[in-house]
């Protein structure tokens, strides 16, 4: 997958997903895996970079690379991973995660599990499910219950068509956080990838009780009716895309989806995308 033509299998058909790890830059709260404090010259040099990284990730990975050989430690490493996800190099950034999480064996557990899950992330965008799992099961030994965990592993078994356990790490979410909109609507993607329409409306429709303008949720349901035979809902969810925000991944979606609704062998393809910033 590249962010160009982003593609999102299984439990995310038409994503347009820029995974969490490479929007971390962009939160005021973001920081490096197992940095707690950084001196200031270091913090403010850590921004930097990843501020550039978002602007010109080459020359970001070279400064960074730079950085580290003079004792940048984990905050170089991290904004290289950055600037290699930004680049479009996912395995490289996977990989350079994996070995920070690795290196951190006397940091506090929550921080190396936040390196996994990250790891994790890059090998999704790399279409890797099986070692996105790896890293994913890995941080919840760390994290048991790290319903963000929880939510990335289950993407990964359905990039890898395994929706049971997708509905299993969903199911675990929503106990916790019964009002996820965002885990309600992937488990309705998953029940609908599993032709089980009836529980599938049923999750995205209380998604949408939750939140009536979530885009994926809409789009979800419209596919999800559409496959129900009601060709009016699904359009109506559809169009609803496109008056709350029609420059939207899911409007594009939505567009493919109306100009084949005639066609039932293809109609209500588009699948839920993932939001950039969970709630």
């Amino acid at each position: 997958m590249n962010r160009a033509a982003p593609r999102r299998a299984a439990l995310l058909l038409q994503a347009a997903l820029l995974l969490a790890f490479a929007a971390a830059p962009a939160r005021p709260d973001a920081k490096p895996p197992a940095i707690l404090k950084l001196a200031p010259s270091a913090a403010q040099q850590y921004d930097e970079c990843l501020a550039l990284a978002r602007k010109d990730p080459q020359r970001a990975y070279d400064r960074a690379m730079a950085w580290r050989n003079t004792g940048g430690g984990f905050p170089a490493d991290h904004c290289a991973a950055v600037a290699l996800v930004e680049l479009g190099k996912y395995t490289e950034a996977a990989q350079k995660l994996e070995g920070m999480a690795g290196a951190m064996m006397q940091a506090d557990p929550a921080m190396r599990a936040e390196a996994l899950e990250q790891a994790g992330n890059a090998w999704l965008l790399a279409d890797k499910a099986a070692a996105a799992k790896a890293d994913f099961d890995a941080a919840l030994t760390l994290k048991p219950k790290d319903v963000e965990i929880l939510i990335d592993r289950a993407e990964a078994s359905a990039l890898d068509k395994k929706f049971f356990d997708a509905i299993d790490d969903l199911n675990r979410v929503l106990d916790v956080s019964p009002k996820r909109v965002d885990a309600l609507i992937y488990r309705a993607s998953a029940y609908r990838q599993l032709g089980s329409l009836d529980l599938a409306l049923d999750d995205a429709t209380r998604a949408l009780t939750l939140d009536p303008n979530a885009l994926a949720g809409l789009l979800e349901r419209g596919n999800i009716r559409r496959l129900k035979g009601d060709a009016d809902g699904a359009k109506g969810d559809w169009q609803r895309i496109l008056q709350l925000d029609e420059k939207s991944p899911e409007a594009k979606a939505a567009r493919d989806n109306l100009a084949r609704l005639d066609t039932p062998s293809t109609a209500g393809s588009g699948g839920a995308v993932k939001p950039s910033a969970k709630p």
